[in-house]
């Protein structure tokens, strides 16, 4: 596995494994503990998710020591605001089960974003949290808000995928100095993408699968990737891309694809609000 290092001093694994959409229902506790039994270090849920206890369970249970293993949730939208956001931060942790997150993201980018990423900053400062970073922020977004915060976030996670490259985006945190990282990194399962000539060429020629070969290209980017599956196949796969590399020319014809057009928008009017309406975290 590799790790990147993140600007303040931690580092983070390059594939970790994404827990959106799997249920609660024992079928998130499988999933992680079958991603540890693989190699997967890394494991990203959210208070959204409403999986948090059965990735802490997983972890707990897994006999890997708490240092080997990176977990990260998020903050949702009904805790922003400096208090609320403290209690969210809190009932993330006992939910997990964990002493200490090692990454948390201000999940979405609406409404009392400063006074939630304040209490973000005071819990990194308790040790409640290793790392803090924000998700789903644009260029836009991320001009907006940044410059309000007194610590830079780490990571932004956002959609990218090689259709959607966040190539303006990517500009921003560079100039930062904070990671991207790519959710939807197969682009959602498109068979666009997954089919397209040039993906399905080069997994011939490199002896790979398309998805391989896609997520080598992203972690070749710089990009941090969080492919998500319960195919057992497919989870062991999606590691098992460190024992080769895209050539320069395989990369820049990989670019090429890029159409600058994401799934997702977050600066659609009333998005904040749309998305509080549909996830409720607590009553």
């Amino acid at each position: 596995m590799e790790h990147i290092l993140l600007r303040d001093g931690n580092t983070i694994p390059a594939v970790g494994f994404g827990v959106f959409l799997i249920p609660n229902d024992g079928s998130t506790y499988d999933a992680v503990t079958k991603a540890l039994r693989l190699g997967y270090r890394h494991i990203d849920t959210a208070a959204a998710y409403f999986n948090e206890d059965e990735v802490g369970r997983a972890v707990c249970d897994s006999g890997i020591p708490r240092d080997e293993i990176f977990v990260t949730s998020k903050l949702w939208l009904q805790d922003y605001g400096y208090d609320a956001a403290c209690r969210g931060i809190d009932a993330s942790l006992k939910k997990l089960g964990l002493d200490y997150m090692d990454l948390y993201l201000i999940h979405q980018p609406y409404g009392d974003v400063p006074g939630a990423w304040k209490a973000m900053e005071d819990a990194q400062k308790a040790g409640k949290i290793k790392s803090i970073g924000v998700s789903n922020m644009t260029p836009n977004i991320w001009n907006h808000f940044v410059p309000q915060f007194d610590t830079m976030p780490a990571v932004n996670q956002v959609e990218c995928h090689p259709f959607f490259q966040q190539k303006q985006l990517r500009e921003v945190l560079d100039a930062c100095g904070a990671a991207l990282e790519a959710y939807f990194p197969l682009g959602h399962g498109d068979e666009a993408l997954l089919a397209h000539p040039l993906v399905t060429a080069l997994a011939h020629k490199d002896n790979k699968t398309a998805g391989q070969i896609i997520l080598r290209f992203e972690v070749q980017e710089g990009f941090v990737v969080l492919p998500k599956s319960t195919n057992p196949q497919h989870m062991a796969d999606n590691i098992a891309i460190f024992d080769f590399s895209l050539t320069d020319e395989d990369m820049a014809r990989m670019r090429s694809l890029d159409t600058g057009k994401g799934s997702h928008d977050p600066e659609t009017p009333g998005m904040g609000d749309m998305l509080l309406k549909a996830y409720k975290v607590h009553d």
